[in-house]
């Protein structure tokens, strides 16, 4: 798919500070900044923008201002999903290009995938609790070693967990759409996916958030899973049925280890919080120190292939 041409005249980049900061290159038209919490660039700013980085928590109500850039050309946003600016595309000008940053959070929220699985089978956050009473919670715990990992959506993400999974003596396959041998990764059919469910003892979810993956992970899907199996979420919460996951909870049948909810955040007084077996970070996949530099890269050479009218990476959509 083609990118859209270059600027020229007027035309302006509008991105995030900390994107600015450090940056490769020196962005090759006018540019101005957008940070949630500061005040938004006037309208003889936004009126201008050719290009724009949102953000990196912008939310969907946040980029209602997009439609306030009548000149705007491209969305690069700083998110592997786009779930949250598809709403807003019907209000932007005809032919914007949406670009997502696919690649730049690949590694840490593989490592938080990981991390969420060995800290759940090993049963790390239990002995944290444990610390401030003294209590020596001595027991047998599972192992990754000898387990059947299913990765369910196998895109970049998914093929950076495999290859971290790779040398815990654990067996990987994974689903997507369509049958296939990946990195040496077993790939089968979505249709498959039920026929899976019983035999894996980690379930680790990496797809994108749309109509068909919302509530796909229902009280049928969970209950195909076998008893004692995890489920890891580190994709999007509403494609888990909370009110299901809460039911096996809550039943001690199933583990769960979640990145995302839903809701988001997830309020204090929520009963997920206290359920057994449990684990929940605030989100933070791809909010690492290796953030930044991947999405400054992503970042500098969009800006230069816009520039030189050359194609754009991670093209989504054009509308």
């Amino acid at each position: 798919m083609s990118a859209p041409t270059g600027p020229g005249g007027d035309g302006l980049v509008l991105l995030p500070s900390d994107i600015l900061t450090g940056l490769p290159v020196t962005p090759p038209v006018p540019h101005a900044t957008w940070d949630l919490g500061a005040p938004l660039p006037p309208a003889s700013v936004l009126e201008r923008v050719a290009l724009v980085v949102p953000p990196y928590n912008a939310s969907t109500a946040d980029l209602a201002v997009l439609a306030r850039m009548p000149r705007l050309a491209v969305v690069q946003t700083l998110t592997a999903g786009v779930d949250h600016v598809l709403p807003v595309l019907p209000a932007l000008p005809t032919g914007v290009t949406l670009c997502n940053a696919a690649g730049v959070h690949d590694a840490s929220t593989a490592e938080l995938a990981v991390g969420l699985v060995l800290a759940s089978l090993r049963h790390l956050d239990d002995f944290a609790r444990a610390m401030p009473e003294g209590r020596w919670a001595y027991d047998r715990f599972d192992a990754l070693a000898d387990k059947r990992v299913l990765i369910v959506g196998f895109g970049s993400i998914g093929r950076a967990i495999a290859r971290r999974l790779d040398g815990f003596a654990c067996e990987v396959l994974a689903v997507a759409r369509s049958a296939r041998t990946i990195e040496g990764v077993p790939v089968h059919a979505s249709a498959e996916l039920d026929g899976l469910l019983p035999t894996a003892d980690v379930v680790i979810l990496i797809l994108p958030l749309t109509e068909q993956t919302r509530g796909m992970v229902d009280a049928r899907f969970l209950g195909r899973m076998h008893d004692g199996a995890l489920l890891v979420n580190v994709a999007r919460g509403p494609i888990v049925d909370t009110a299901a996951l809460m039911a096996e909870l809550a039943a001690r049948r199933l583990r769960a280890a979640l990145d995302v909810t839903d809701p988001e955040p997830l309020p204090e007084e929520h009963p997920l919080w206290r359920l057994p077996g449990v684990l929940i970070s605030p989100h933070v996949g791809g909010n690492t120190s290796a953030f930044l530099p991947r999405a400054r890269r992503l970042v500098a050479e969009q800006l230069r292939r816009w520039a030189a009218a050359e194609p754009l990476d991670n093209v989504v959509v054009t509308r």
